[in-house]
């Protein structure tokens, strides 16, 4: 992504769900980078999937706010089984500690850009 505002999510007039993923790497790749770009594109073709923000320090902590239309949309994707073969290589090779936080997006704001959807 060229423009550094195209990173930014672009979703709908709330109520939405966010599911916030903040992780801390362990110092190994072992595949971590191309399992996750796999998974961007995977959640990219789900039901209800809205769009997804991220970035990752140099110390190797990171946060991933992945944007859905309902929580049963977000449930379904934990579920993906794509996705829980992953889920279990960060919990046994790539992180060191992480969270998973599921929220109800009730407000949004900032300036209107072209293609959002408002």
């Amino acid at each position: 992504m060229d423009d550094a505002s195209a990173r930014i999510a672009s979703t709908p007039e709330p109520p939405y769900v966010a599911v916030v993923f903040s992780a801390l790497l362990r110092d190994e790749d072992d595949g971590y980078a191309a399992t996750s770009e796999a998974m961007h594109e995977l959640a990219r073709s789900q039901p209800g999937y809205l769009g997804v923000e991220s970035a990752r320090d140099d110390d190797g902590f990171g946060i991933t706010v992945s944007y859905w239309a309902d929580e049963p949309s977000a449930a379904r994707w934990k579920g993906v089984a794509e996705h829980l073969v992953a889920q279990r290589l960060g919990r046994d090779t790539w992180y060191s500690d992480y969270r998973v936080r599921v929220a109800q997006v009730l407000r949004a704001y900032g300036p209107a850009r072209t293609g959002d959807v408002r």
